[in-house]
């Protein structure tokens, strides 16, 4: 890393700020190099900043510092990751301690899972602690996290006050800039996807703007204060939470009508206002289902009652339990038992053509199959010969469908797209479900295959 700059930030004209960042002057430590936060490190080395990643993680630190790239599922980053390696823009480090004083702008890019539906700001609490005794005078405090309203304002500046070093607004700013990228697209959103900025006053909000403008090249809205900007994150992925509930609850409803959601789907988005979203086995990942629960904890801290968000979160988790009636339901029609039986999960990520299984539903349903006696196997091309879930991933499923009773498309990955309906007539039943809807239901009748479709109405 550059050595590091002797001026302070805040005291400068946003020309003079200008300047140092048109000179590549202003050093960069961003704490949390995960999915989200490597990209991100990744984006401010490629635009000239000296940048330090800063992880817990001493495996992935040694394998950034030693030019492999962790993120394979990740296009359009390999190239630029290289590059930012040999030119030393980007470095990894373990220890904070070293990393933090040597920086102008610090960068939280850490994970807020869940712990019993309750958001989990350890990871956030922990790093804010320490920065109270090791960012210089002059700091910007940068949070990517996403978090709920307010979370900065009335906790993480007291936390970091705290040390009795540093007082916000005097010593350091602090702003957020929540992370608006999607697995596996995440090179696409940063180039494309317009951007939050708020800040706790109107410098703050301006300086961390202009560091913005040079790194990603997209629509910087700026907003009132950081609790603002917090609240839009969590309202538009709410947004899709709530709508993916009422199509699961609609699909339910139709399978009994005997009507393919599908084809009710390809019509209703024709509609000039009405934006589609797909039935499936379950809502899981980093973001979705955290924030729902990030918002409705906000709820109840100011005693408001999110009774849409609660009822949505619901029909979400439940539908795992629908995908194994419709397991049971197709082998009662085969007169064969689940006891004992074969059964294949395809796709043990939460979303297609990712590596990634957090709170993925196709742990409940492999759980709940287990739990009725049936030898679940998985097959996922991004986890091939892994163990997932206590279970060997089939590094070939030509060889495992022959052995297997049932087939259930857990995750739409394009692969799965691609098999051929015929391939799953090697099955000993056979029987097909599909929680996705990537089959053709007609197809799988005419080749013979015992069929459920989510939503499709059980043709």
């Amino acid at each position: 890393m550059e050595k590091k700059t002797k001026q302070n930030i805040m005291s400068m004209d946003l020309d003079e700020i200008r300047a140092m960042i048109k000179k590549h002057e202003i050093n960069v430590c961003l704490i949390g190099v995960g999915r989200i936060g490597l990209p991100t490190a990744i984006t401010f080395a490629n635009s000239g900043l000296p940048t330090i990643g800063v992880d817990i993680s001493q495996e992935l630190v040694e394998m950034i510092n030693s030019g492999n790239f962790p993120l394979k599922d990740e296009p359009g980053y390999q190239q630029l990751f290289e590059g930012v390696i040999k030119t030393k823009k980007l470095t990894a480090t373990t220890k904070i301690e070293e990393a933090v004083p040597n920086s102008d702008v610090i960068v939280l890019s850490l994970p807020t899972p869940m712990i019993d539906k309750v958001p989990d700001y350890s990871a956030l609490r922990l790093v804010a602690k320490k920065l109270g005794n090791l960012i210089k005078k002059g700091s910007i405090v940068v949070v990517e996290s996403t978090i709920e309203p307010g979370f900065v304002e009335n906790e993480l500046i007291d936390i970091i006050e705290s040390s009795g070093i540093l007082k916000s607004k005097k010593d350091f700013i602090i702003g957020v800039c929540p992370e608006n990228a999607n697995p596996g697209e995440i090179f696409y959103d940063f180039n494309n996807r317009p951007r939050l900025v708020g800040g706790i006053d109107e410098k703050s909000a301006e300086i961390i703007l202009e560091v913005y403008k040079h790194v990603f090249p997209v629509e910087l809205i700026k907003m009132p204060d950081c609790k603002t900007a917090n609240a839009v994150k969590l309202t538009t992925n709410v947004f899709r939470d709530i709508n993916i509930a009422f199509i699961n609850e609609l699909a339910l409803m139709f399978e009994k009508l005997g009507i393919d959601t599908m084809k009710v789907l390809d019509a209703a988005k024709k509609k000039y206002n009405f934006q589609v979203h797909y039935p499936g086995s379950g809502v899981g990942g980093p973001c979705l289902p955290i924030n729902s629960y990030q918002l409705l904890n906000s709820a109840r801290r100011v005693g408001v009652k999110l009774s849409m968000v609660e009822s949505g979160r619901k029909i979400n988790e439940n539908m795992p339990d629908h995908v194994v009636e419709l397991t049971s339901s197709a082998f009662k029609e085969s007169n064969n038992s689940l006891q004992n039986s074969d059964i294949l999960i395809l796709g043990v990520s939460y979303k297609p053509n990712v590596k990634d299984i957090q709170l993925s539903p196709a742990e409940k349903i492999i759980s709940k199959l287990q739990n009725l006696g049936t030898n679940v196997h998985i097959y996922d091309p991004y986890f091939s010969s892994d163990t997932v879930f206590g279970i060997k991933v089939e590094d070939n499923l030509d060889d495992i469908l022959p052995k297997m009773d049932a087939a259930i498309i857990v995750t739409d990955h394009d692969d799965f797209k691609n098999i051929k309906i015929s391939s799953f007539t090697k099955m000993k039943n056979p029987i097909l479900i599909d929680t996705r809807g990537i089959i053709d239901p007609s197809s799988a009748k005419l080749e013979k295959i015992i069929f459920r479709g989510l939503g499709r109405g059980n043709f």
